[in-house]
C-alpha cells in the first residue's frame, strides 16, 4: 500500500489586511497525497490555490491546522531542521521570467541551492551537475552561460525545473507552472514533467485552472472555492461525473474537441461575482452563485464528506440527513 507523503489537516492561512478585517485565503483545508502521485488543485483565480502551496512549503506562515510532510510537522519543527527538510521539498514558480534572478547565468541559478545546502562542494563536480541538469530537462551545456533574457518562455520554465530539481526532492509543488506559456509550450512542459515523475518517482502537488491540463497529468483532483476544498476525487471519476455544482459549471465552460457534442451540451453559467474572502457568505460559501441553493445552504456550512470510497464533496445536497436526494432532479447539472 502506497504511504502518504504529504498529510494537510485544518489548514488555515488568513491575512490581516486592516481596519480589524480578515482574508480567509486557505479555510480549513484537509488532505492527504500519497508518494509518487500527481494531486491536483483547481479552481478560479482567487480561490487560494497558491496560497495553499506556499503555506504547505511555509514560504506564508500558517494560522492554524497543520501540515505533515513524511510524518513531520513542518511548521512546528526548529529552524534549522526545516532547512534540511526543505532539501526534499521544491517549488516550481508560475511566472518562469520573475522567478528567475536576471543578474545570475544559468549555471549560477541552478548552482545556487547546491551551495546554500553544502553539495558538491567541489566547483567541478557541480558544475558538472548543473551541466547534467540542463541535459534531463531538454537544455544544453551551453545555455550554463547565459542570462535568463536570453531564453523564450519554455526555457526559461526548464531553468525553473531544473534548479527545483538541484536538490535532488521527492516532493514538487507546481504553482501554475504552464499558465504564463504559450498553448504549443504547455504540453512540452507537461511532458518533461510526467517523464521526470517516471525517473526519479516524484510526487506532485499539481495547482492550475486549465482542467482538460489537469485532468491529463493528475491521478486525484482537489477543487478549490474561496479558500475551501469543495470536491476530492480521482481524476477520471470527477469529469464523468462531478458532484458539486461549482465543479460541473468549471467542466462545462471546458471546450469539447468535438463541434456536433460542443454545439449540442448544455452550458451551466454561474451569476455573480465571485465573494471577497475578507466578508464570505455565510454557510456555504458558494451558495451566492449556486443554481440548487436551498434554505439551509445560508444557515450552515457543508463539511468536506466521503459520498464514496476516495470521494468526497462538501455540499448538502450529499447530506442525506439534511436533504432528500430522492426528491431533487440533478439532471440538469449532470447534462
Amino acid at each position: 500500500m502506497t504511504n502518504n507523503i504529504l498529510q494537510v489537516e485544518n489548514l488555515k492561512k488568513y491575512f490581516n489586511v486592516g481596519r480589524n478585517q480578515t482574508l480567509k485565503a486557505v479555510d480549513d483545508v484537509t488532505f492527504t497525497i500519497k508518494e509518487g502521485e500527481t494531486f491536483g488543485v483547481v479552481g478560479e483565480s482567487g480561490c487560494g490555490k497558491s496560497t495553499l502551496g506556499r503555506t504547505i512549503l511555509t514560504l506564508y506562515n500558517h494560522t492554524d491546522g497543520n501540515v505533515q510532510y513524511d510524518g513531520t510537522n513542518v511548521h512546528d519543527i526548529p529552524e534549522e531542521e526545516r532547512f534540511k527538510l526543505f532539501r526534499q521539498m521544491q517549488m516550481i514558480f508560475q511566472d518562469p521570467y520573475a522567478s528567475l534572478n536576471p543578474r545570475s547565468t544559468v549555471k549560477e541559478i541552478i548552482s545556487e541551492p547546491m551551495e546554500v545546502h553544502g553539495l558538491y562542494k567541489d566547483k567541478h563536480v557541480r558544475l558538472e551537475k548543473v551541466y547534467e541538469l540542463l541535459e534531463e530537462v531538454g537544455l544544453n551545456r551551453d545555455h550554463a552561460n547565459r542570462y535568463p533574457h536570453e531564453f523564450s518562455g519554455g526555457q526559461r520554465q526548464r531553468i525553473g525545473i531544473a534548479r527545483a530539481l538541484a536538490l535532488e526532492p521527492k516532493f514538487i509543488i507546481c504553482d501554475e507552472p504552464i499558465s504564463a506559456l504559450d498553448v504549443s509550450v504547455q504540453a512540452q512542459i507537461i511532458n518533461l514533467l510526467e517523464r521526470l515523475q517516471e525517473e526519479k518517482g516524484l510526487t506532485y502537488l499539481f495547482i492550475a485552472h486549465d482542467l482538460s491540463m489537469v485532468r491529463h497529468i493528475s491521478d486525484r483532483i482537489a477543487v478549490m472555492y474561496l479558500g475551501h476544498i469543495v470536491e476530492l476525487t480521482d481524476s477520471k471519476t470527477l469529469y464523468d461525473e462531478p458532484l458539486h455544482p461549482y465543479t460541473n459549471a468549471l467542466l462545462s465552460a471546458v471546450p469539447i474537441p468535438d463541434p456536433d457534442l460542443e454545439e449540442n451540451r448544455s452550458r451551466v453559467v454561474l451569476e455573480g461575482e465571485l465573494p471577497s474572502p475578507i466578508n464570505p457568505p455565510s454557510g456555504c460559501v458558494f451558495r451566492t452563485r449556486c443554481p440548487l441553493a436551498q434554505d439551509i445552504c445560508a444557515q450552515k456550512k457543508p463539511t468536506l464528506t466521503e459520498v464514496e470510497n476516495g470521494r468526497h464533496v462538501a455540499c448538502h445536497l450529499y447530506d442525506p440527513e439534511i436533504y432528500d436526494m430522492d426528491s431533487t432532479d440533478l439532471t440538469k447539472m449532470h447534462s
